[in-house]
C-alpha cells in the first residue's frame, strides 16, 4: 500500500512575546489580582521515518537512481539484494560493493539517524562511512568515525545530527576492496515537518489519485493466470471460512461475494468498499516477477446500477487508497499485481496508518513466509469516521465511499506443508490486530494486538469457522505476544 501526503502536521509555530503598550493575553500576570491565562508554547510534533528498502528494484551494480519509500536514491556499485547471503530485515537490503548509496533529497528537523548493517555472506570484513551534506549534495563531510564491518547479523548504529536545516546522507564504502556490506532499515528521527513525501503512490492526493476533475482510468477485470490460487482446498482464499456468509447474488449488495482470482472479498456496494478481503500467502506469491504497477482502476464487472468507485475517487480527501490485499503480496505476475489495484480492494485509510503501522505488519508477515511459513490472511474494516491528513471525515467521493473507523487483520501462520486445516492446532500462531483509522497511530503494530474474539464482537463476523470447534474456541481467545522491534 503506499505514499504519505502531509505525513505530519506542519511546523508548529513558537510564539514569541513582543513589547507593546497594551497588555498581551499571553503575558504572565503583573499583579496578584491579575488572572490572565499564560498559554504554553505549542508542541512541535516528532517524526520517525524508516527506509526499509522493501519498495523499489535494482539488480545491477551500474550506477542508477532508484525510487524507494522515502524518495529517490542514487545507487553506485550497489544493488537491492534478496539472496540467502544478504543479511536483511524483511525481504530486501542494500548490498553495497565498492561504491555508495546517496539520497537525492533533503530532510529537515533531523535529530538522529539509525542504520542497520552487517557484512554480506562470507565476505571478509570491510569499512564504510556515513557522510552528510547541507548544501543539496554539492559537498559532504563525514559523520562520526569509520565503521568496521565484521558483523554476521544486523546491528544498529546511531548518529547524532546537530544541523537544524536541511540535510541529506551518503553511505560510502571505504578503501579499494570489493568486500560487500548489507545496509537495511535507515530510520530518521526528528521534530517538525521533515519536508519529504513518503511512500509509493497509494494515496488520495494528486500524485497518487490524480485530480478530482481528471478523467478516471478505464475500468477493468482480473485475468487469472497459472499463479492464481486454487478455488478450493489448500492455499485457497476461503479455506478458513466465509466470515459474513457473503453471497454472489446481486440481492446481497452489501455482502457481495467476489472471487478476484488472486483474493476473495465481501464487497459492500452501499459503502463503496470491501467488508473484508481474504487470501493465502506463500513464497510463490512474492517472487518479484512483476513490478508494482500502480494501475488503480474501477472494477469493470460491478453489477449494473451499482455506484462505480473510480481510481480518482479519493483525490484531495487526505486518505490513502489503502489496499486490503497488498500489492507486495502479489508480485508473481502482472496479472496478480494488477488485481490488487482494483478500487474494490481499497478503503480510505489514514496515510500514517496505511504506510507505517500496516506496512510494518505486512512486511512482518512476508518475512514469516521467507522464514519457511505460509500465512492465511483476512483483512477488513468497520464503522464510520476516520481522521486523515486533512482532518476527520465520514465519507469521501461526495458521500459515495464510507471512511471506516477501524481497520483489522487476522493472520494464521503455519509451516509450509499440506493438509493445512488439519495442521492447525490450539497452539498455532494467530495474529489479530485492530487499529483506529487515524493519522496518529503508532508505527509499531504490536501496540494494537487483540484477540480474534475481539474482532468478531466488533464486526459480528464468525472467523476461522472451518476449524474444529475446540481448536477455533482456543484460537479465538489467544493474545499473540507480538515481536520486539516491529
Amino acid at each position: 500500500m503506499m505514499k504519505i501526503q502531509n505525513l505530519l502536521l506542519g511546523f508548529a509555530l513558537v510564539l514569541t512575546m513582543a513589547s507593546c503598550s497594551k497588555k498581551s493575553t499571553d503575558m504572565p500576570p503583573t499583579s496578584p489580582g491579575d488572572t490572565t491565562v499564560v498559554k504554553p508554547p505549542p508542541v512541535v510534533p516528532s517524526y520517525s521515518i524508516t527506509e526499509t528498502f522493501e519498495q523499489g528494484k535494482k539488480s545491477a551494480y551500474a550506477a542508477a537512481d532508484v525510487t524507494l519509500l522515502t524518495g529517490s536514491w542514487n545507487f553506485n556499485d550497489a544493488v537491492l539484494g534478496t539472496l540467502a547471503a544478504d543479511v536483511k530485515d524483511g525481504l530486501w537490503a542494500v548490498r553495497l560493493r565498492a561504491g555508495d548509496i546517496a539520497m537525492n533529497f533533503d530532510i529537515s528537523g533531523l535529530n538522529t539517524l539509525y542504520i542497520k548493517h552487517a557484512k554480506y555472506g562470507s565476505d571478509p570484513a570491510s569499512v564504510w562511512q556515513l557522510l552528510m551534506s547541507t548544501d543539496g549534495g554539492k559537498t559532504y563531510t563525514q559523520v562520526g568515525t569509520d565503521i568496521s564491518e565484521n558483523n554476521t547479523t544486523l546491528v544498529t548504529d546511531s548518529f547524532k545530527v546537530s544541523v537544524t536545516g536541511k540535510v541529506r546522507f551518503e553511505i560510502k564504502r571505504s578503501g579499494t576492496g570489493t568486500n560487500r556490506v548489507n545496509i537495511d532499515d535507515i530510520t530518521f528521527k526528528g521534530k517538525g515537518d521533515p519536508g519529504i513525501v513518503v511512500g509509493t503512490p497509494d494515496d488520495g492526493g494528486d500524485d497518487g489519485g490524480g485530480s478530482p476533475t481528471a478523467p478516471a482510468s478505464t475500468p477493468r477485470d482480473v485475468t487469472g493466470g497459472t499463479d492464481a490460487p486454487p478455488t478450493t482446498g489448500d492455499n485457497s482464499d476461503l479455506l478458513f471460512g466465509n466470515p459474513s456468509n457473503a453471497q454472489s447474488s446481486t440481492s446481497s449488495m452489501d455482502n457481495y461475494l467476489v472471487d478476484q482470482k488472486y483474493y476473495t472479498e465481501s464487497y459492500n456496494a452501499t459503502k463503496g468498499e470491501p467488508n473484508w478481503v481474504s487470501w493465502h500467502l506463500d513464497a510463490t506469491n512474492i517472487t518479484g516477477a512483476s513490478d508494482r504497477l500502480n494501475n488503480f482502476a474501477a472494477w469493470a464487472s460491478l453489477p449494473a446500477n451499482w455506484y462505480v468507485v473510480n481510481d480518482n475517487a479519493y483525490s484531495g480527501s487526505g486518505f490513502d487508497r489503502g489496499h486490503n490485499c497488498p500489492s507486495a503480496d502479489r508480485t508473481s505476475s502482472a496479472n496478480a499485481n494488477s488485481a490488487t489495484f482494483l478500487m474494490t480492494n481499497m478503503i480510505p485509510q489514514a496515510p500514517n496508518n496505511n504506510q507505517h503501522t500496516w506496512a510494518n505488519l505486512e512486511n512482518y508477515l512476508r518475512e514469516q513466509v521467507v522464514l519457511g511459513n505460509e500465512v492465511y490472511i483476512i483483512m477488513g474494516s468497520y464503522g464510520t469516521g476516520g481522521t486523515g491528513s486533512n482532518g476527520s471525515a465520514t465519507t469521501v467521493n461526495n458521500g459515495h465511499v464510507n471512511v471506516p473507523s477501524n481497520v483489522w487483520k487476522v493472520a494464521v501462520i503455519i509451516p509450509v506443508g499440506d493438509n493445512d486445516l488439519g495442521r492447525v492446532t490450539s497452539s498455532t500462531r494467530v495474529i489479530a490486530v485492530n487499529t483506529p483509522n487515524i493519522n496518529t497511530t503508532n508505527s509499531d503494530w504490536t501496540k494494537y494486538i487483540v484477540t480474534v474474539k475481539d474482532i468478531e464482537l466488533a464486526t459480528g463476523y464468525t472467523l476461522l469457522s472451518s476449524l474444529p470447534v475446540n481448536v477455533r474456541a482456543a484460537l479465538e481467545v489467544k493474545l499473540d505476544a507480538g515481536t520486539p522491534g516491529s
